[in-house]
């Protein structure tokens, strides 16, 4: 077939043209592409079908947290495909059984148990049906700004009015308060809560850091009216923000916590994990076919044992923290505020943020967006401090030009 070549060993490729004819042709175009075919990563870097490096700042939108092609995680999901790739929760399995202990050990204090799932909506979609099943409510107050997945329940708890209109209507129950507002969020949850769903950081939403002061109201409501305090942390999570989840670097004990994107290594993987306060889960209720599939724990078993191996967590606190100090110092009348923790970091400007994802594309740096105005990055977290200079120095020169 035109556009097919074939390498030496075998492997079968593709010409740029082809993949992105047969991209065009035959997806049903939810995304915006941006003109750069993939085709290889290692690390923080991926190259384009020309050859072309870019320091990779989106990680797969927050994936790739021990890098890209990373080998223990290949040799995991190698090992493990040629053992038992998939089974059922009916059954026990030990890559599924040493992947829970492995949680139970990492988790925030007092979650220590966990529904295996496949992806953040569904972690969502699973923490929302607990919080109603335990509590007996099913109301459910979210954040402004907030995002949690494009799932009918995930979705009612998103605030962009984009995603929810060509949809409605949505599930009902749901309200959404300003986060950091502990006033607003008092006359919010009633008797009729059953959970208050948060993200420590809001990440579509720019990069909104909850307080310190309004997670404590958060968690105190809960306790004083019965409610249950679900945290978010299908982004923050797994050492993104210098931490294992980004909860515990605030000193704050969620009821259920969900997880996603970086736990799998790059394959499809998602938990909810669920503290003492969760009780009457009644068997059959909420179940999956893939979720806890042997090859994806043994993915995220060999994740969580790389983030301690190169010590990630640290890595991401002290190289995040002296990234964030070098975007401080960007041109002042172009940013408006930069803002984050660890590798979690947005860079709001002054004007519409687009228009700078080509130019630093052309030096080299692959970013993203959250919201109009915010230029967003997630970078492996094995990513280098003289990497992350290379980032800091090309939006310098974007922003002067």
């Amino acid at each position: 077939m035109d556009g097919i070549s074939v390498q030496t060993g075998g492997q079968a490729t593709i010409s740029p043209q082809t993949c992105r004819a047969w991209e065009d042709a035959h997806s049903v175009g939810m995304y915006a592409k941006r003109d750069i075919v993939l085709v290889r990563g290692e690390g923080a870097t991926v190259w384009d079908g020309a050859g072309r490096a870019y320091l990779d700042c989106t990680a797969g939108v927050g994936v790739a947290n021990v890098g890209h092609a990373n080998a223990a995680v290949a040799d995991a999901v190698s090992r493990q495909a040629r053992l038992l790739v998939t089974c059922h929760g009916m059954f026990y399995n030990d890559a599924r059984a040493r992947l829970l202990k492995q949680l139970a050990d990492i988790a925030p204090p007092g979650i220590d148990r966990f529904f295996l799932c496949n992806s953040g909506s569904e972690a969502v979609e699973g923490a929302l049906k607990f919080a109603r099943m335990a509590t007996g409510r099913s109301e459910v107050v979210a954040m402004v700004r907030g995002f949690h997945g494009k799932t009918f329940g995930a979705l009612s708890a998103t605030w962009e009015a984009k995603y929810r209109e060509p949809f409605e209507p949505l599930v009902p129950g749901f309200r959404h308060v300003p986060l950091n507002d502990a006033a607003v969020l008092a006359e919010a949850v009633s008797e009729r809560t059953a959970a208050v769903l948060l993200e420590i950081i809001q990440g579509e939403g720019g990069i909104r850091p909850a307080s310190a002061e309004f997670l404590e109201a958060a968690r105190r409501l809960c306790d004083e009216r019965g409610a249950l305090l679900i945290v978010d942390e299908v982004q923050t999570g797994l050492g993104r923000t210098g931490s294992w989840f980004a909860c515990q670097g605030m000193g704050l004990r969620p009821d259920l916590v969900t997880m996603a994107k970086a736990l799998g290594g790059g394959l499809a993987m998602g938990a909810v994990g669920v503290g003492p306060r969760v009780e009457n889960l009644q068997r059959l209720t909420h179940t999956t076919t893939f979720g806890g599939a042997p090859i994806a724990c043994a993915a995220a078993s060999a994740v969580i044992a790389e983030v301690r191996r190169l010590d990630l967590l640290r890595h991401a606190a002290e190289a995040g923290g002296a990234f964030i100090d070098r975007l401080r110092v960007l041109n002042l009348r172009k940013v408006r505020e930069v803002r984050g923790r660890g590798l979690m970091v947005g860079v709001e400007l002054r004007q519409k943020a687009g228009p700078f994802l080509l130019p630093l594309a052309e030096r080299g740096v692959l970013a993203m967006l959250a919201g109009n105005l915010v230029l967003r990055f997630l970078p492996p977290l094995v990513i280098s401090e003289a990497e992350l200079e290379r980032v800091a120095a090309a939006l310098e020169e974007v922003l002067h030009a």
